[in-house]
């Protein structure tokens, strides 16, 4: 037996070797060793050979006492803290040691790392509503402090988790720890990065932001997850976005996190208690912190209110305001960011993050959330994994200001700034000040982590989950050359983002009113024939400005309330307004008509909801605005609709 289990005099290493010898053999040793205690701080590590590598997980044990073989002797269980048993198949160990940790750490965040989660009860993870009682194991391989301790795991995501088999999760110490260099905070996150073959692209985003100076950017940490002794592949652990020392640092009595988020907004989480419509623009807000015992409804109010005061400096397009209100360059790097990989979730909007600490400016961030981006084909987007197929495509358009990209309905919280001269000259600066350095410099801190991923991690990874016949090297390619024609493409779309005139604040000149007839089908609901036709003479003439002084680049045409005030754009186009029964902008769902502007500024398109829309009339108002000579001239549209129930259809 003596050669089977050996002991250093100073206690430093205890080794037990098993493949090859009988269950018995270990039973006989544990119980022959039970009496002997293990200094605080030791780890028993566990060696296994599984997917065609070593693997090693460190178990913290008072005592040998708390290791034991179940009945049938075919598996180690290592008993924690009297309600967590950890299991490990026998067949599969080569041997145990018991050492203390290196007492000097690498710091080498590139590693991949070994992570093995065993739930209470061995179930699987299968809701993303309910945690589940774990204990956590995780190898940090000498570069930082490996540890063991007891948890909680739940899913994360929305279509992450509802769409793959490989599944995101959320980790929840019972105590704070640090995660591999990370700072101390109880909540983790796994990406299962399914959609994404490389597995950078997110990396590649948080590298580029903190490269960039945005605060509180996640880091990255690769690590193989073994759930309940069962491989599920390479994931990337980093931190939960939340208020916090360590996290989004605003302070706890006055700080504000606050997501911009239609799956936490009020339409798609209506009995929520936590999200609102914003006042100017309409956005789906999700109020991050103050949460839990610090929540009332005053606290989502009160952060309305003071979003609220942003949005209508932004919508008036007040410089001087959104400067004392907004941090303007955390604002330009963000939105950088991403149109830079074409991050369509900008246009929802989902995972935009801000926040506010007491009487400071709104900064945006954290950045989260890319693989999206990319140009990933939606079309296929259940079962595929294509990205990369054109760098030319935009979120926001060659003028941003018109919403003119592939996504016209791009909430104008992010692009009414492009209407200010000093917004467009500072964006033009900042992207001058990285385009040449901005993809060597991250792809070369990516591929330090690549080095490493192509040691068995990928091959591995692409075992557990082949994607449709990709291959990782295949898709690295296509990433690092599609951010090179990328990053070139944004320095001549950049360039030539149209210089405003300027919006003047406070001169306003209303020059008069056209009017605008027009009929619809109530058969044809939102597919009408007819057009809304202005007469651009006309506005011209009412606005004092011949057609050679006159620049469509910078009107503006916005829906007006019946009280004259302007609303708000709640359609597809680059401008517009779905009406309700009084003639008020508002939102499609109590919308009777609607009218949608895009290129043609003389133009629009029309329709009508058939579900809401059983009158015969409706008068609503639309309102060119451009800035001349120091002052903004106004020209009303009234535009009388008359409803034909001609033509068939049901009622």
């Amino acid at each position: 037996m003596n050669h089977l289990f050996k002991r250093k005099k100073t206690m430093k290493r205890i080794s037990l070797t098993l493949r090859g010898f009988l269950p018995i053999a270990l039973s006989a040793c544990l119980l022959a060793f039970c009496p002997m205690k293990i200094q605080a701080q030791r780890r028993t590590h566990v060696h296994m050979t599984d997917v065609s590598t070593q693997w090693d997980f460190p178990v913290v044990v008072d005592s040998i006492e708390e290791m034991r073989l179940d009945r049938t002797r075919n598996r180690l269980l290592f008993n924690l803290h009297g309600d967590v048993t950890v299991p490990f198949a026998l067949e599969k160990i080569d041997s145990l040691t018991i050492e203390e940790e290196p007492a000097v750490e690498t710091k080498d965040p590139y590693q991949v790392f070994q992570l093995y989660i065993t739930t209470n009860d061995g179930s699987a993870i299968t809701s993303k509503d309910y945690y589940t009682p774990c204990h956590i194991l995780l190898n940090a391989r000498g570069a930082y402090g490996s540890f063991s301790a007891n948890g909680q795991i739940r899913g994360r995501g929305n279509s992450s988790f509802s769409w793959y088999d490989k599944k995101p999760y959320r980790i929840k110490l019972d105590q704070k720890h640090k995660m591999l260099g990370m700072a101390k905070a109880k909540s983790w996150v796994l990406l299962a990065n399914y959609r994404d073959v490389t597995d950078l692209m997110n990396t590649f985003v948080f590298e580029m932001g903190r490269w960039m100076g945005l605060p509180f950017i996640n880091h990255t940490r690769y690590v193989e997850l073994f759930l309940n002794g069962e491989y599920k592949g390479l994931y990337q652990l980093t931190e939960q976005v939340q208020q916090g020392k360590n996290r989004v640092d605003v302070s706890d009595e006055r700080g504000i996190l606050i997501s911009l988020d239609v799956d936490d907004g009020p339409s798609e989480s209506p009995y929520a208690e936590d999200n609102f419509k914003s006042q100017v623009y309409r956005m789906p807000v999700c109020v991050k912190y103050p949460e839990d015992e610090y929540f009332t409804q005053n606290t989502v109010d009160s952060v309305k209110n003071v979003f609220g005061e942003l949005e209508q400096a932004i919508k008036d397009q007040n410089y001087p305001v959104v400067d004392s209100l907004l941090d303007i360059s955390s604002f330009i790097k963000y939105l950088q960011i991403q149109e830079f990989v074409y991050n369509v979730e900008l246009s929802a909007p989902r995972s935009i993050f801000m926040h506010k600490d007491g009487d400071g400016k709104w900064v945006m961030g954290p950045l989260w959330d890319f693989d999206a981006g990319y140009d990933f084909d939606w079309g296929d987007m259940y079962t595929g994994h294509t990205f990369f197929t054109d760098y030319r495509e935009t979120v926001m358009g060659t003028n941003p200001l018109k919403r003119n990209g592939n996504y016209n309905y791009v909430p104008q919280f992010f692009t009414d700034l492009f209407g200010c001269p000093e917004f467009v000259e500072a964006y033009k600066a900042q992207w001058a000040a990285v385009r040449d350095s901005i993809v060597v410099r991250n792809w070369d801190e990516c591929m330090k982590y690549v080095k490493n991923l192509r040691l068995g991690a990928m091959e591995r990874e692409g075992t557990a989950w082949p994607v449709r016949n990709k291959d990782f090297e295949t898709e690295l390619e296509k990433m690092h050359q599609w951010l090179l024609n990328r990053a070139d493409f944004m320095t001549h779309l950049i360039e030539n983002i149209p210089m405003p005139e300027g919006k003047p604040v406070g001169n306003e000149k209303l020059c008069g009113t056209v009017n605008a007839n027009v009929t619809m089908q109530w058969s044809d609901g939102y597919s009408q024939s007819n057009r809304v036709e202005v007469s651009k003479r006309r506005v011209l003439q009412l606005m004092g400005i011949s057609e050679a002084d006159f620049s469509e680049a910078n009107v503006t045409i916005v829906p007006l309330n019946t009280d004259g005030t302007e609303g708000y754009n709640g359609t597809n186009g680059v401008f517009g307004g779905w009406f309700d029964e009084n003639g008020n902008p508002g939102q499609y769902a109590d919308g009777h008509v609607y009218i949608e502007v895009f290129q043609d500024l003389w133009s629009w398109n029309c329709g009508l909801y058939q579900w809401n829309c059983w009158d015969d009339e409706h008068t609503v108002t639309m309102q060119y605005q451009y800035p001349h000579d120091g002052t903004l001239l106004k020209v009303n549209v009234r535009v009388n609709f008359t409803i034909s129930r001609g033509g068939g259809g049901w009622w």
